[in-house]
């Protein structure tokens, strides 16, 4: 998503593999990845419903992907158990997917995001100067804290970022014992 401009981070079940060996866990079916509420807006209003060709070393041929954003993606409620997923990336050929969930400011708890899924991190809000002081979105920009900044890796021999305190974050979702366990309990 790089490619378009759109900042995403991989979290979740993604983020553990890429703890332990840089790729997919043999149990996992997805790729999570997170982005901001200003970056699905963007997603939204200019790439719903597009293809995408992608090219790896997996797919030197390409690949192609269609985005697909929930239409229920500005409802940040964590109470609509139906619509966790704001949006995905659908492999054309295999339907395999990419889960993207949109982290949303915590009005009533300034200095923290959520998910849909419930999950929390701590960030520092910065509020910017903008031409539209209307849209809160442009407004707000995210900082330190447990997701910023991103850092640089690979995933699947492609770039990724990852969330800045990816222990701590991997530690509170799955415990401590996940970063250290080499069999897998199921």
């Amino acid at each position: 998503m790089a490619d378009l401009g759109a900042e995403t981070w991989i979290i979740h079940g993604t983020l553990m593999g890429w703890w332990w060996n840089r790729k997919i866990m043999p149990w996992d079916s997805d790729i999570d990845v997170h982005v901001t509420e200003h970056t699905m807006e963007f997603l939204a209003s200019y790439y719903n419903m597009t293809i995408y060709p992608v090219r790896t070393t997996y797919a030197p041929q390409g690949k192609n992907y269609m985005l697909e954003v929930n239409p229920k993606y500005v409802n940040p409620s964590p109470t609509d158990h139906l619509n966790t997923i704001d949006a995905r990336w659908i492999d054309m050929l295999t339907g395999v997917f990419i889960d993207i969930t949109t982290v949303h400011p915590e009005r009533s708890h300034p200095g923290v995001v959520y998910s849909k899924d419930s999950h929390q991190y701590r960030v520092r809000l910065i509020l910017v100067q903008s031409s539209d002081p209307c849209n809160e979105l442009i407004n707000m920009r995210m900082e330190e804290g447990d997701l910023f900044p991103l850092r640089d890796s690979v995933f699947e021999d492609r770039p990724v970022k990852i969330p800045y305190n990816y222990v701590e974050i991997l530690q509170e979702e799955y415990g401590k014992v996940s970063l250290t366990r080499t069999r897998f309990a199921g």
